[in-house]
């Protein structure tokens, strides 16, 4: 179900509680699971992770700046127009980067 911007960065808020951002990874995908178990490296079952669906790629684009802006790795200059899956995850010595 695709979620407004507030609730999206209150979600990963509220998941992060209490970790620094500077350890987190954020990122948008139109496949999520391609690109945090994949290509990131993510373990599905040990690892802190969470993504949510935005309504729009626009969307999905404001929720990853503010996550940038507030001090989270990544870049904003990926994905496309299907890009609605905003991820993060808190990185360890497995993950990419």
């Amino acid at each position: 179900m695709a979620k407004k911007k507030q609730q999206i960065i209150a979600d990963i808020a509220e998941y992060f509680l209490g970790t620094a951002y500077s350890d987190c990874y954020v990122g948008i995908t139109s496949d999520v699971h391609a690109r945090l178990f994949g290509d990131h490296q993510v373990s599905q079952t040990s690892d802190r992770w969470i993504h949510r669906t935005a309504s729009s790629h626009f969307v999905a684009r404001e929720v990853e700046e503010y996550f940038l802006s507030a001090g989270m790795d990544g870049g904003s200059g990926g994905g496309d127009r299907r890009s609605r899956l905003v991820y993060a995850y808190k990185r360890t010595s497995q993950t990419l980067p």
